[in-house]
C-alpha cells in the first residue's frame, strides 16, 4: 500500500478543513483511497494528512500537482510543508 504523509501547519484549522473537504473529489479523481486527518495535542494548527493511495505513480503525481497547492495556500497553509510518500511494509495488531 501507498501512503502520503503531509506535516504542515495552517493559519486557521476550521478554515483550513473547509478548503481540504472541498478538494475531496479532485483527491478521489486523482487516486485518493481515503485519508487520516490529524492535528496536534499540542497546536490545533498543526495538521497531518495520511492519504491512502492507489499506487506510488499516482501518490506522486498528486504530491507535485500544481492545483494542490493552491489548494493548500487557499487554505492558509503556513511555513514549511514536510511530505513523505511511504510504502506499507508491515501492519501489526498491536
Amino acid at each position: 500500500m501507498t501512503y502520503l504523509l503531509v506535516n504542515h501547519k495552517v493559519e486557521d484549522y476550521d478554515k483550513w478543513k473547509h478548503a481540504y473537504d472541498e478538494y475531496g473529489a479532485m483527491r478521489k479523481v486523482k487516486g485518493s483511497k481515503g485519508a487520516f486527518v490529524f492535528r496536534t495535542a499540542e497546536d490545533p494548527n498543526h495538521v497531518l494528512v495520511l492519504t491512502e493511495w492507489e499506487n506510488l505513480e499516482k501518490a506522486k503525481n498528486f504530491a507535485e500537482d500544481k492545483d494542490l497547492q493552491i489548494a493548500m495556500k487557499k487554505g492558509g497553509v503556513v511555513g514549511q510543508i514536510e511530505s513523505f510518500i511511504l510504502e506499507e511494509i508491515e501492519r501489526t495488531g498491536y
